[in-house]
């Protein structure tokens, strides 16, 4: 079965930048899209950002300029590179494939 764990998240202040990383298995990782969704204490879950088979990319307009999303096929992971991080960012993130969810990571940006 696919699964999905995150890792790289954890506390930094304003201004700073941290990676995720999505490693993917039992599934052809090529194959598909993923996501970078994010969840607020008390609020819904939120789309980050996508990036399909074929390098397309998407991102939430809150992300835009400040946050990357990319993939290596060869190692089955996807990541997420943050810059620029602001409070409001706070949040466990969460990577997605093929109906599958990771068990997210906590990033926590003070200011």
């Amino acid at each position: 079965q696919v699964q999905l764990v995150e890792s790289g998240g954890g506390l930094v202040q304003a201004g700073g930048s941290l990676r995720l990383s999505c490693a993917a298995s039992g599934v052809i990782f090529s194959l598909n899209g993923m996501g970078w969704y994010r969840q607020a204490p008390g609020k819904q879950r939120l789309l980050v950002a996508t990036i399909t088979n074929i390098g397309s990319t998407n991102y939430a307009d809150s992300v835009k300029g400040r946050f990357t999303i990319s993939r290596d096929n060869a190692k089955n992971t996807v990541y997420l590179q943050m810059n620029d991080l602001k409070p409001e960012d706070t949040a466990v993130y969460y990577c997605f494939k093929s109906g599958v969810w990771g068990q997210g990571t906590q990033v926590t940006v003070s200011s």
